[in-house]
């Protein structure tokens, strides 16, 4: 079975999903439609040859309905004979799009494919595919009678794995310190590729960081998930999680080249990295955010490693409380998690998060000489996904 790799991966800057935000006057699909262009541009890859473009998008809808991912492959003016498929596993979807490629490269079933993600949430803001319609169904929760929205899920990880107010802040407050000096330092510029709207500014470096938040700013913010009608259901829990040590909501996109290693070879690229392993797992749907564990210790099994062979590690910080909850499980030093800023400072723009994720891990790799990385995301339902990835 032939082993696939990473040849490159390239991401757009985060910018805040809100109508002035930085990329919120480009289309979805202009936006992925760049980030393919640079990626074929900067790999020097044939678009002819890429047997299938695999976009993860979590609010299909809008300008992001129509398939975005073929949508934005013909706008980048690349062959008409190239599919593209939308993949939706909540937020892990773009990190699902790079195992479902490097599936199909072990599989023999693709020989080049491009993996990617995309969310524009200025333009399809979240919940928006649902108009106004309960997801779960009424046996979901006859079965589940307290399941509620992600926030207050992630009171009840904050609560359940004993992580204070002040851990979240500080974990918050340090992802935008990582994220500026990861900046400043031009580590993340490595993979962002600028981005032309429409009236021919250029956007190249991601709005979402703000280098002077501190504990301090971040405690006089109020809990934000605990209404009236969640307070009584919950009398007894803690409300902590506010809008500062919760993810931002983004604009983004990204985009990664996988292929066989005897194909890499036979084009002249040198890989970046190979994929060891790849998994999935779930968990509680009321905490709805904790199967990061479950898939991690699956991931690890199945790459035959531990977490001590993990040089960094990169936990989606969809709420500060599950980065925590997750560290409180596996002896990672602080240093090795999200060591350039996550999703509280970067953004997480869903459907392209597992592709930024990928982007920081390889820089952290490389820029340090180590090895594995590994990198999770938890989702919507009580699900997660994870992958290592080897540096080469």
């Amino acid at each position: 079975m032939p082993d696939a790799v990473i040849v490159d991966v390239v991401r757009s800057p985060m910018g805040r999903g809100k109508q002035n935000g930085a990329l919120a006057s480009l289309h979805p699909v202009e936006l992925l439609a760049q980030v393919l262009q640079a990626l074929v541009e900067r790999t020097g890859i044939d678009p002819e040859r890429v047997d299938d473009v695999l976009i993860g998008c979590v609010n299909q809808i809008s300008g992001q309905s129509a398939t975005p991912g073929r949508q934005a492959w013909l706008s980048a003016g690349f062959p008409v004979s190239v599919p593209a498929t939308t993949i939706d596993r909540r937020c892990g979807s773009g990190q699902q799009a790079l195992a479902f490629a490097a599936h199909g490269v072990m599989a023999g079933a693709y020989d080049i494919a491009i993996a990617g993600g995309l969310e524009s949430m200025s333009h399809a803001p979240l919940g928006s595919n649902r108009l106004g319609a309960d997801a779960s169904g009424p046996g979901v929760h006859a079965r589940f009678p307290e399941l509620v929205n992600q926030g207050v899920a992630a009171e009840l990880i904050a609560q359940t794995y004993g992580s204070s107010r002040l851990q979240l802040d500080d974990l918050s407050a340090q992802s935008h310190a990582r994220a500026h000096k990861a900046q400043q330092d031009g580590l993340l510029a490595r993979d962002i590729v600028p981005i032309t709207l429409p009236d021919g500014q250029v956007v190249e470096v991601d709005e979402t960081i703000r280098p002077a938040t501190t504990v301090e700013t971040l405690a006089g913010l109020a809990p934000v998930f605990g209404t009236d009608d969640m307070r009584e259901k919950f009398p007894d829990l803690e409300w902590k999680v506010t809008a500062g040590n919760s993810s931002q909501i983004t604009d983004g996109a990204g985009a990664a080249l996988v292929m066989s290693e005897q194909t890499a070879s036979r084009l002249g690229l040198q890989p970046r990295a190979r994929v060891v392993a790849t998994s999935i797992a779930g968990d509680d749907p009321v905490l709805m955010l904790t199967a990061v564990i479950p898939a991690t210790h699956k991931v690890l099994d199945q790459a035959k490693l531990s977490i001590d062979d993990i040089a960094f590690a990169e936990v989606n910080e969809a709420f500060a409380a599950v980065p925590l909850a997750w560290q409180s499980q596996f002896s990672c030093d602080s240093a090795q998690l999200n060591p350039l800023g996550g999703a509280i400072a970067l953004g997480h723009p869903l459907g392209a998060s597992g592709v930024r994720l990928l982007s920081s891990m390889l820089t952290s790799l490389e820029s340090t000489g180590s090895r594995y990385g590994l990198q999770t995301m938890c989702e919507a339902g009580g699900m997660a996904n994870a992958t290592i990835v080897e540096r080469l």
